[in-house]
């Protein structure tokens, strides 16, 4: 059931909603995180009813191996160890079974088949969610011992398909309170705002600029040779589309949790306007940055013991990422791509600090090479992300760089519409450097002891851009909703759903 389809929001979301609200105020809280779970596993089984099971086994699994290991005297690593590995190996077979056989297959031309493995919907995020609670049960760092509430930390709707992978402190912490129970216009309406705008994102923006990109890829798997302006105004497009899909998704899941009274972390803050990787990937996918800051990298040494592991370290992070991300070699090279990005960024760095200066200078020029750079090797790496095959990606890229001495120079796929196209991107460029991204409009943030309903800066003045509920942003954001509403002629799913 997607965000972006009459089911969910005409349907699902407001009937949740009402039963959690007249429950919450007139039975008890229980009740009402026993009511979230069957509406969240109700969401997850409407896409296959058949892979309820599966996600009940890992909550009630995990749940169970966590409960042992904070609730022992001594260290087990043994046990840790067990969960870890039983968790990987789920998803290693939904996910990667395939990927591995049809390796082998090319590498030792053998035959095995493994059959139609069905990949499970959310299964990275949710493996992901519980991998950390367990590790952070170990160090002895949870506290939540309730499995009604642990099992809502798992399958709240608006993070369980996409993200953000949540940790149990940021959301668990949230239940003990009375108030995110009762109705709060104030989150409802900041709710409403975050998920109309991120509709609006969806369907309008990143729906459309798809329009652009799907046909350079497609093109890429069946002819020799592109055009030069094709190649670029492809590539660009999926930036733009993948940029405007995942951001209309994290402001959609903030959303439909704010109406319920929760805050969810932000997962996505103007990447693009990055002035290094290394600060690329403090905006993009927050919380899976973090996941493999804290479980992967770190524990492989991070920058203990010198520069070269440190390399070693940030590359091997990356790689996994990549394969995280989806079973194809597209995806291992998007994550080595990034690795070596990385590597370079941190080169960089201490060659400068070792002159006692900083890597960029703080004047507006220099600035803005720095995220022009960043984001022309983002977009490199986009294209193997995206590409069907490791052939179409070189392919892109060789046009785009003018090392395919057969391309041709101006438009072919897109010279009915390279005008219309330049608007787009004109206009998208204008929004996506050129304005505050959407937690900034709405002065959002998750505090500290993950309590609900407080502003971010409230003791700093409020510029007059970010958002108050006045009948002027009213009508703004139902302008959007309407619009976005009228333009559901068919639901799309969200590039990171396949993921």
């Amino acid at each position: 059931m997607l965000f972006n389809s009459h089911e969910f929001i005409f349907l699902f979301l407001p009937i949740t909603l009402m039963g959690y609200y007249l429950i919450g105020s007139r039975l008890h809280h229980r009740m009402a995180v026993s009511w979230l779970v069957f509406a969240s596993l109700f969401y997850y089984a409407w896409w296959n009813p058949a892979y309820v099971s599966l996600i009940i086994f890992s909550m009630l699994f995990n749940y169970s191996v966590g409960l042992s290991l904070v609730s022992s005297d001594h260290p087990r690593r043994g046990l840790l160890a067990v969960g870890v590995i039983a968790n990987l190996a789920l998803l290693g077979y939904y996910k990667y079974a395939n990927f591995f056989l049809e390796t082998v297959n090319l590498v030792g031309d053998t035959t095995f088949d493994a059959g139609n493995i069905l990949l499970p919907l959310a299964i990275s995020f949710f493996t992901f969610q519980q991998i950390a609670y367990l590790v952070d049960s170990f160090e002895k760092k949870t506290r939540e011992y309730n499995f009604l509430n642990y099992a809502l930390f798992v399958t709240f709707f608006p993070q369980l398909i996409a993200g953000p992978i949540v940790h149990h402190r940021e959301m668990l912490s949230q239940f003990a309170h009375d108030r995110t129970f009762r109705w709060n216009p104030g989150l409802f309406e900041q709710g409403l705002a975050f998920f109309s705008i991120g509709l609006f994102k969806k369907v309008i923006i990143a729906d459309n600029v798809a329009l652009f990109s799907t046909p350079l890829f497609n093109a890429a798997l069946s002819q020799p040779t592109l055009s030069v302006a094709d190649a670029w105004i492809g590539a660009l497009a999926y930036s733009f589309q993948l940029y405007f899909d995942f951001s209309a998704y994290s402001d959609m899941a903030i959303g439909a949790a704010l109406m319920f009274g929760i805050k969810l972390p932000i997962n996505f803050a103007s990447p693009y306007k990055a002035t290094s990787i290394i600060d690329f990937w403090s905006r993009w996918h927050i919380t899976l940055s973090r996941f493999l800051r804290d479980y992967l990298y770190i524990p492989l040494g991070g920058n203990r013991d010198g520069n070269l592991k440190r390399y070693r370290n940030l590359i091997i992070t990356m790689l996994l990422g990549g394969l995280w991300h989806g079973a194809g070699w597209t995806f291992v090279i998007w994550g080595g791509l990034h690795g070596f990005y990385l590597m370079v960024n941190h080169a960089w760095r201490a060659f400068w600090k070792s002159r006692g200066k900083l890597a960029a200078g703080g004047n507006p020029l220099s600035r803005g090479l720095s995220i022009a750079l960043t984001f022309l090797a983002v977009m490199v790496a986009w294209v193997f992300f995206r590409a069907e095959s490791f052939d179409a990606a070189i392919l892109i890229l060789r046009t785009m760089f003018g090392l395919d001495h057969e391309s041709m120079i101006g438009p072919n796929l897109f010279a009915d519409r390279f005008y219309d196209i330049l608007g787009w991107f004109l206009a998208l460029s204008l929004i996506v450097w050129g304005l505050p991204n959407l937690p900034q409009w709405m002065r959002y943030h998750l505090p500290d002891d993950g309590r609900a309903g407080e502003e971010m800066d409230s003791a700093q003045p409020r510029p007059w851009w970010t958002f108050r509920a006045n009948v002027w942003w009213a009508l703004f954001i139902t302008t959007l909703l309407i619009i976005a509403v009228l333009n559901l002629t068919k639901a799309s799913e969200f590039l990171y759903f396949q993921f």
